[in-house]
């Protein structure tokens, strides 16, 4: 897929089909994560793959949307304390996984303490995010239209609302 087509067509997505995402998807998915840029290369991430269906339910309590992590077929917390860090890393893992038809949402922490307790985590070891993947339940087609239509029907504000050229 085109990156801006995978860009301007990705949507969060919050409902998931049934259907299980392969081995090497998954794989892709964190390999994407694993290389992203990162400041100094501390690449300053490491990726929790909650499998557990005790320790899913247990970090659903712990974020905002808890059926996002309910409904999930590849569950992902990430540790750092690198906000920018996080979000290259985030923003990679769900556009490689958009590539692969895969759709993805993050799921911000609404009890910091019930998210590391859930992963098995000490106090200083913070969960910054935790993304959650599957098919999508209504399928869309990237492809479609093109990536200008996709742009133009995304609701955000105009580009002349955000861009000063100085």
């Amino acid at each position: 897929m085109d990156t801006f087509l995978a860009i301007a067509s990705k949507r969060d997505t919050r409902r998931y089909a049934e259907r299980p995402i392969p081995g090497d998807v998954a794989e892709r998915i964190l390999d994407a994560g694993r290389v992203a840029g990162s400041a100094r290369n501390r690449q300053a991430w490491r990726f929790r793959v909650v499998e557990s269906a005790e320790r899913r339910e247990r970090l659903a309590d712990a974020v905002y949307a808890p059926d996002n992590v309910r409904g999930a077929r590849l569950v992902v917390a990430i540790q750092s304390s690198s906000a920018m860090d996080v979000g290259r890393c985030m923003q990679n893992m769900m556009l490689a996984a958009w590539n692969d038809g895969v759709a993805s949402c993050p799921n911000g922490i609404a009890d910091a303490d019930a998210a590391r307790a859930a992963l098995d985590l000490g106090e200083d070891e913070p969960v910054a995010t935790v993304l959650t993947f599957g098919y999508p339940a209504r399928e869309r087609d990237p492809e479609s239209r093109p990536a200008a239509e996709w742009s133009a029907r995304a609701d955000r504000k105009p580009l002349d609302e955000l861009v000063r050229r100085i």
